[in-house]
Order: structure tokens, then sequence, then C-alpha cells
């Protein structure tokens, strides 16, 4: 992963959790009254009074269509909409269908979620749905494919060291550069292999926002301020400063406890964890590994409250 910052008690709230012309004068024109404009009004697809968020109301565009037979490596960093349709990474946030609430839209703005390993696409429509059901709140994807246990293992091990290709963090970091260049926020949800990518992805926008903007690190950590990111039983142990964080960790989960910010007991390679700037860790305990400790969906969604609530501590 990136540079590795030092873990700060003060940077971290841990909550434990179970004019005219001249001449002849011309003939007098009519005044035409103004047209009042209504009060929303569209450009360029955008409703101009939406809400300032990663994702706002436009025609979808062209749907991706897999080969026949194509395995789930076909759809990696593709970003993904409502039924499981795919879309190419190019494809502006705006134009994708979200996944809706099943009791109706309670929260603006629009949730972006990255699956962990050993998870299909199949596998991440459902957690989509589940997100959107939680949180009230219009759902997107971008898709981290799976090629079995050891093939995502190895990439989870190169996304740690920051090597390598990842369709996934290409996409994600673009998405997020896009977005921050045109002033708007965006909320990220992320699970286990997920938070890498999320974290990769950050370090990527962090660097160009530097050497291709010239931003001062102040005026990076600023522009990153749009950005409110939540994990769950991530494998990232260290985050960029910037954004607003919110951690959850289940001390019964090896995932995080092993490779991520480690469970609610302080351990030796604290020194090497890094939340983000005043990031808030919530742990509990629940299950075992055996019994879905790791869950997303039915684990750590259940243990998920209000971004801002969980900011408050």
């Amino acid at each position: 992963m990136g540079t590795i910052g030092r873990t700060s008690n003060n940077n971290i709230a841990r909550t434990t959790t179970t004019s005219g012309t001249t001449g002849a004068a011309a003939p007098a024109k009519t005044a035409t009254p103004a047209t009042a404009k209504p009060a929303n009004t569209v450009k360029d697809g955008f409703d101009t009074k939406a809400s300032n968020s990663a994702v706002r109301t436009a025609a979808p565009a062209a749907v991706f269509t897999a080969p026949a037979g194509a395995k789930d490596k076909a759809y990696d960093g593709k970003i993904m909409g409502k039924g499981g349709q795919a879309f190419d990474a190019s494809t502006p946030l705006s134009q994708i269908p979200a996944y809706e609430p099943k009791g109706g839209v309670k929260q603006p703005g629009t949730i972006i979620y990255v699956n962990g390993m050993m998870t299909d696409k199949a596998g991440q429509e459902t957690t989509m749905q589940a997100i959107a059901d939680k949180t009230g709140q219009k759902t997107i994807g971008i898709h981290n494919s799976t090629e079995g246990f050891f093939k995502d293992l190895g990439q989870c091990i190169t996304d740690k060291m920051d090597k390598g290709k990842n369709p996934a963090v290409d996409t994600l970091a673009d998405s997020l550069y896009t977005e921050l260049k045109a002033g708007r926020d965006v909320h990220l949800m992320a699970h286990s292999q997920g938070g890498l990518i999320t974290s990769r992805a950050l370090n990527d926008v962090a660097k160009r926002l530097r050497i291709e903007d010239g931003l001062s690190p102040a005026q990076v950590q600023e522009k990153l301020g749009k950005v409110s990111v939540e994990t769950f039983g991530a494998a990232a142990a260290t985050y960029p400063d910037g954004p607003k964080y919110v951690h959850y960790v289940n001390d019964k989960d090896p995932v995080p406890g092993l490779f991520g910010l480690g469970t609610s007991g302080k351990g030796p390679l604290d020194l090497l964890k890094h939340a983000g700037k005043d990031a808030k860790i919530r742990y509990f305990s629940e299950k075992s590994i055996f019994s879905g400790a790791h869950n997303i969906n039915d684990t750590y969604l259940n243990q998920r409250v209000p971004f801002d609530q969980a900011r408050a501590g």
C-alpha cells in the first residue's frame, strides 16, 4: 500500500459497542414578459437543484454485456447498477441506475460500494440491495471480481504492497478524481479486500492531486474531505488523511484483526497502522469466523449506524 503512517491516539476515536442609437425614432417594441424559470432546472442531464452528491440522475449509458460463458473476471472493474447491469469504467457515475431501498429513498446521495474477495457479481448485487435497504440511500458498485481463493489472496497481497494492476482500483480512483474535480461529495462503503482497494485508490487520487493539479498536502487533504468512507472488516491497515472515516471491526473477525486495523486490544503492530486522521473505529464482538463473523450482510450491516451518528461517537 502507500506510505505507512503512524497511528496517534489523538487521531482515532475508539467506540466499543456489544444604449440606444441616434436618428429617427423606431417604433416602440412591446416588452416580452420574463418567463419564470422552473424551480428545478436541468442541464446536461443533471437536476441543478439536486443534492451535491457523487451520483445524480441522468439517462443510462449502454450496458456492458459479457461474452457467453464468460467468468466473473469479465466484470472486473466494471461499474455495477440496478438489476446487475454492468457499465464500462469510463461511464459517468451520473448515468448509472442505482439500487433503491425497498421502502423508498429516505436519505439523499448515492453510496458507492466495493466488495471483497471471493464475491462474484451476484453476491455484490445482493449486498448492494442490502446496503440500500439498511441506509435508505441509493447504491451502486464497483466490482472486484473473483478468480478463486488463491488468486484473490494473491491480489490482496499485491494490493497491500501497492503493486500490480487492479481494475477495481483504477476505476475507483478515476471516478473519485472526476467527482472531486467537479466539487461533488462522494460516499464510499467497502468490505474486506474492498478496504484495500479503497485505501489504494484514495492514495492514488492524493498523488494525482499533488502531481497533476499541483496542490499542497493541506489542499489535498481539504479536497479529500469531500469523501466519506465506511469500511467493514477491511483488510487495509493504513488510510490517507483527508476523508471522513468510520471503520467497523468485529473482534471475532480475523481479517481486520490480522491484516487490517486490529481489534479493540492494542498490539505490537499498532504503530504501523493508521486509520486516517480523526477516524472513528467502532468495535464489536459477534459470532465466529465459522458462523459469519466476516459476513457484511448478516453481521457488519447489523452494526452500522447513520454516518453522522457514528462520526459523533
